[in-house]
């Protein structure tokens, strides 16, 4: 079990590592914080991190058309980047009936991120308003890393075999096995589809939900496909909707989706990402 305790460990301090640039500030240390098994921090607190402490972005002027189509929107926001990297968005994002999709964007020489809004009205990406959360909710935020080769890429997701690390087995549907080990409160359930290494965390006191979501997230992956990662990809779908994260590898590139506050909506995002 300790095994597996420190491997989320390792992956915690490697993901926020890679979602982080150096203008963003160090996260206040909370009580769950310091809990080993509570890698990522709140979705409310990335949130106002973003809006209360980073400048907001300059809009190119040759691309601020607002679209009330979300093909429009994908395309706009690729404009908007105006990146070398050879990223793909995702096809499209789940939104609220009514409202519109838009985003404001982020792009380093080595880095991109994107993150998306719906709004009550049509705006363009990178619109002022879009720091008013009463005008726009977040959906999501997408960041692409280049490292310097795919081996150091790879090391970004610490892909692991369940099966091979022990723990107690639980049956999750369509003849796959999950893998459950507990600690400082916290229950996991980890398995594996192809490439990729799943897992979903809950508290020690609630052990049913955990397994119930991964059983969920089984049998959506069962007519939806992750994007086929070169080499490794990995999801931590939290019952509590305070740590989901998606990350995978293509090649040098580091693809991670946070932010979410659904974890089976993270799924269908990253879906969204498969051509």
């Amino acid at each position: 079990m300790k095994k597996i305790l420190f491997t989320f460990m390792l992956l915690s301090f490697s993901i926020i590592s890679a979602c982080t640039d150096k203008e963003e500030p160090v996260p206040n240390k909370s009580q769950e914080a310091q809990q080993p098994n509570v890698p990522i921090k709140s979705q409310d607190e990335e949130h106002e991190s973003h809006e209360n402490q980073q400048d907001p972005p300059k809009t190119n002027t040759g691309n601020t058309v607002a679209s009330n189509t979300q093909a429009g929107a994908l395309t706009n926001i690729k404009d908007q980047l105006q990146t070398k990297l050879p990223i793909i968005l995702p096809k499209g994002l789940p939104i609220t009936k009514g409202t519109f999709l838009t985003a404001t964007t982020k792009a380093e020489t080595n880095q991109v991120e994107v993150l998306f809004f719906e709004s009550k009205e049509v705006l363009p990406i990178n619109d002022m308003k879009l720091k008013n959360s009463q005008t726009a909710t977040i959906i999501a935020r997408l960041v692409v890393k280049q490292y310097p080769n795919a081996k150091e890429a790879n090391e970004q997701i610490l892909y692991q075999n369940f099966s091979q690390n022990g723990g107690q087995k639980v049956d999750l549907g369509y003849n796959i096995k999950g893998y459950q080990d507990a600690g400082a409160g916290s229950l996991w359930t980890g398995w594996n589809e192809g490439r990729w290494a799943l897992a979903t965390h809950t508290r020690t006191e609630n052990p049913e939900a955990g397994l119930k979501l991964a059983k969920q997230a089984v049998q959506f992956l069962e007519t939806h496909m992750l994007p086929i990662p070169k080499q490794n990809g990995f999801a931590r779908l939290d019952v509590y909707k305070s740590g989901n994260i998606i990350v995978w590898q293509d090649e040098k590139l580091v693809y991670t989706l946070d932010s979410i506050k659904e974890p089976l909506k993270a799924l269908e995002i990253a879906t969204d990402f498969y051509h």
